[in-house]
């Protein structure tokens, strides 16, 4: 565990637990979602420090820096260490959803609030909402909505799920159904894959036999990685379509862009959309050596700076008074521009529809994506009127 502290000259403030904001950053740091978030999630934590000058009405902001392993219970053990000993008072995470459900409960308990910046989970926002957490990125019922529908309009209406087997690939293939089978088109099967599996052989061949005509890749990380060069290698791709339901540009950088040339896919952030993002890639690049700025990452910015925003509104960093001013207040970064938090947690950005270049077509360094369309927040994310968050119902 690493311990990074931050300080500017003191003056008075009131209501900070400790003198001290404490924020704890956990997720992967070395195993198959290391590239999603991981160490480069913390350079842009110590991003948003610094740009907020060290401190909140003159206490010290101190980062904590935990790897969760993938495993639950090494990730319960930290978030109890860090929030009943060690005065933590906020979580940003980029966990496996079977790690974040357990986190969420300690914090929703404790009254602290826990980021997600990378967990996809669609439950967060629905029905396992907590007052305590919000959802930064995307999740497994927008991202998979706008890639169904558009494929569907295209005639791919037979779907076959290769499905990473927790609690993450099972809501995204959940999810995926229900748009799939709403818009006319029909799974005709699926098959569980082990987390971190090295060979998906027998399952890529299980699919390739079903005929359908799509394969939807309900994974992520090195799995992902992992399923697309071998589905190359059996040549599934010569009569059948790969399907991303998620995917970070981090993994398309690091499959690249001849495997991945032309496919469609939903993000939240681009680095090369505006003069703001390109400029705050630019500075992340040289904080960690030429990284290329993902999603995860830039939300881990927007999220401690709108927490660290709420914190020095309130003048406390007591958890409730924090969420009210987080879901009262618009987000305003480099990469949203007033964005609200809706009551479930869920942070109600917009989609942008891209399409992966080809290797001729990219220019220059991480020139990946085409920008083909925006999907209006109200279009993305899950209805309130579909949700079963007790936390909107109440509104």
């Amino acid at each position: 565990m690493m311990i990074l502290l931050f300080t500017q000259a003191p003056v008075s403030a009131q209501g900070i637990s400790g003198d001290v904001i404490k924020i704890g950053i956990m997720n992967d740091q070395n195993g198959p979602y290391a590239d999603n978030c991981g160490l480069g999630s913390v350079a842009a934590a110590k991003l948003a420090v610094a740009d907020f000058g060290g401190a909140v009405n003159g206490k010290k902001i101190e980062l904590v820096i935990a790897d969760d392993q993938n495993k639950p219970d090494v990730g319960v053990a930290i978030a109890l260490r860090w929030v009943d000993n060690e005065g933590v008072d906020a979580i940003v995470g980029c966990s496996a959803s079977s790690i974040a459900l357990a986190v969420q409960e300690i914090m929703k308990n404790r009254k602290k609030p826990y980021m997600l910046a990378g967990t996809a989970g669609s439950f967060f926002t629905n029905d396992k909402c907590s007052p305590m957490t919000t959802q930064w990125v995307v999740d497994t019922y927008a991202q998979p909505k706008a890639t169904v529908k558009a494929l569907l309009a295209q005639g791919i209406d037979s779907w076959f799920f290769l499905t990473v087997d927790y609690a993450f690939g099972k809501a995204w293939q959940a999810d995926a159904t229900k748009f799939i089978e709403a818009g006319g088109g029909k799974v005709v099967g699926s098959v569980l894959h082990p987390l971190n599996s090295s060979d998906l052989s027998s399952f890529l061949l299980t699919a390739q036999a079903s005929g359908a005509k799509a394969i939807a890749l309900a994974n992520s990380g090195a799995d992902f990685a992992n399923a697309i060069k071998q589905a190359q290698e059996f040549g599934l791709t010569k009569t059948q379509l790969l399907v991303p339901l998620g995917l970070m540009i981090s993994q398309t950088h690091g499959i690249g862009l001849k495997d991945l040339q032309n496919v469609r896919l939903t993000t939240p952030f681009y680095w090369d959309m505006t003069p703001e993002s390109r400029a705050f890639a630019k500075r992340y690049a040289e904080a960690t050596n030429g990284q290329l700025l993902n999603e995860g990452k830039a939300a881990t910015y927007s999220a401690i700076t709108h927490y660290l925003k709420a914190v020095a509104a309130a003048g406390s960093d007591d958890g409730d008074a924090v969420m009210r001013r987080m879901k009262s207040t618009p987000v305003d970064d480099f990469e949203m521009k007033n964005v609200s938090i809706r009551a479930d947690g869920q942070v109600m950005r917009p989609l942008y529809v891209a399409r992966i270049k080809a290797p001729a077509e990219s220019k220059y360094t991480y020139d990946y994506y085409e920008i083909t369309g925006t999907i209006a927040p109200e279009d993305a994310w899950r209805p309130a009127s579909e949700s079963a968050c007790d936390l909107l119902k109440s509104q």
